[in-house]
């Protein structure tokens, strides 16, 4: 399943069949699928001289006859205006309609009768509604979607158009892979409960022809999970690559904003980190930290290298040789500077929040027991200047989810001691992170300690002890997994929706908001 590489057919065959110099115009939503699988160069490839959002290209009413129009949106009514509005005053010599999931009969007709001018040449349906950021995983890139996990009683206005957005990036994802899948959810989750079975009916009823698919031995499963079955792993400091990045300054489309971190020149304030087009970073993306500084010393002792081989410029062939080489030439350069800047960054951050200190005792509260221990290392932390206030907000959530039945009274002074020594974070979204994503709302074994292989899974891996104490963890998510593959996934946890289901061996896409 490699979702990059569907995602650029798509674009490949919105582009190639179109001769002559063409604009691109996107969306909001489209722009991300878009540029995280090709880059400007490649457009530019393409005959793409000029790419635009569909709104901004509202508002100018300069003729461009000259250029073909290729849009690729997202089959919203807002969209559909947009469209409906320009080709009443056609700019473009002709106009190319893609739209990334299923129009609507209403949609079409809207289309049909505002070509007034016959200048649409063609409308087609390509299922990319989804943000590739790489082979396997995607993200559908949905606002605050925290506000959904509020109860169901309090539902917020936008909860329909959230469910239905995130019930098209699914539908979009099979369509493109031309699969139909089993469908299961986390029993004790509302809104898991009700996009899996919106995405049933869509699949098995309302669209069931677009979905009748060949049949295949197994049927890929669909797993629609909530994060308040884990609420430990988001907590935890990362020490792997591309997680360090993700947590520490932040990644969004596959490209990192240095703006906030430090003073850099414009042209290196935002860099691509792309495992598609990176061969170190695909190489590194999931090493340990430590690791990293080794990897990176041997990119740049190779860059020294080749950077001492181009001085050495003697003879005309030489320089011809120095020519040829030079675009690779300044994308290894371009390559070292980018990881050797986000790894000293990252090292400052890692040094001024403590964060060494600070994860041993987030991974000792995670994976083992032992709760007199945990109160004096989360307390002693609470109490050194060095460690941030985001950094104990999160212990003492992660001692309130592991120690909520066990201590009542400690946690209450741990409470008084956060609203003590942080006071900008109440002690009141601790106790509202239990409220939704304690014990009593979770579905899984999230410590191991309530099912009997995972109690001795635990016990093991404690008897041989671990290699890196700061890696320890496990998300729930992996034992998840584990269980599907074994076909040891509880149905009274996970039901199925419907009648569709088959045992076996799954390949499974997981959902989780």
């Amino acid at each position: 399943m490699v979702l990059v590489s569907s995602v650029r057919d798509y674009v490949n065959r919105m582009l190639q069949d179109i001769s002559g110099m063409k604009v691109l115009i996107l969306d909001s939503q489209t722009v991300s699928a878009v540029s995280v699988v090709y880059s400007q160069s490649e457009l530019l490839q393409k005959e793409v001289f000029l790419v635009e959002l569909v709104d901004a290209i509202s508002m100018s009413k300069e003729s461009m006859s000259h250029l073909k129009a290729v849009y690729f949106l997202r089959p919203t009514s807002e969209n559909i205006q947009h469209l409906k509005r320009q080709l009443a005053k056609p700019r473009f010599g002709e106009y190319n309609l893609f739209f990334s999931n299923m129009l609507n009969s209403t949609q079409l007709h809207i289309l049909a009768d505002s070509d007034e001018h016959e200048v649409v040449q063609q409308v087609q349906e390509f299922f990319a509604d989804f943000v590739a950021i790489d082979p396997y995983h995607f993200t559908l890139n949905t606002p605050s979607n925290h506000m959904y996990m509020l109860p169901a009683v309090i539902d917020p206005p936008n909860l329909q158009n959230y469910c239905d957005r995130i019930v098209d990036g699914l539908a979009a994802i099979f369509l493109a892979f031309k699969r139909r899948p089993v469908i299961r959810y986390s029993r004790t989750s509302d809104i898991a409960k009700r996009i899996a079975h919106e995405a049933s009916k869509l699949m098995y009823q309302q669209e069931s022809g677009l979905f009748d698919f060949r049949r295949t031995e197994i049927s890929p499963l669909l797993l629609v999970i909530d994060r308040r079955d884990d609420p430990v792993t988001p907590l935890l400091n990362q020490w792997t690559y591309q997680a360090m990045v993700h947590e520490l300054i932040g990644i969004k489309d596959n490209k990192v904003d240095l703006g906030n971190v430090g003073k850099f020149s414009k042209d290196q304030q935002e860099v691509v980190l792309s495992s598609e087009q990176d061969a170190f970073f695909k190489a590194n993306m999931y090493e340990n930290f430590g690791d990293i500084g080794m990897s990176i010393k041997r990119m740049v002792d190779d860059f020294q290298q080749v950077a001492k081989s181009n001085q050495n410029i003697q003879t005309i062939e030489d320089m011809a040789k120095f020519v040829d080489n030079y675009p690779e030439y300044r994308k290894m350069q371009g390559n070292v500077s980018k990881h050797v800047t986000l790894v000293t960054e990252m090292s400052k951050i890692v040094e001024e929040r403590k964060l060494m200190l600070v994860s041993q005792t987030e991974q000792e509260l995670a994976c083992n027991g032992g709760q007199g221990a945990a109160f004096e290392a989360v307390t002693n932390l609470l109490n050194n200047e060095s460690v941030s206030d985001i950094d104990r907000l999160r212990l003492v959530m992660l001692y309130a989810l592991r120690y909520e039945k066990e201590s009542p009274v400690q946690l209450m002074q741990l409470f008084n001691k956060l609203a003590s020594r942080s006071p900008k974070y109440k002690p009141g979204l601790v106790q509202f992170l239990l409220k939704q994503a304690g014990v009593d709302r979770r579905t899984g074994d999230l410590y191991g300690n309530r099912d009997i292989l995972n109690i001795a899974r635990n016990m093991a891996r404690g008897l041989k002890g671990v290699e890196n104490v700061y890696t320890q963890h496990q998300p729930l998510l992996f034992q998840t997994m584990e269980s599907i593959t074994k076909g040891r996934l509880r149905d009274v946890d996970y039901p199925f929706v419907g009648n569709h289901f088959q045992q076996g061996r799954y390949v499974f896409y997981v959902a989780s908001y």
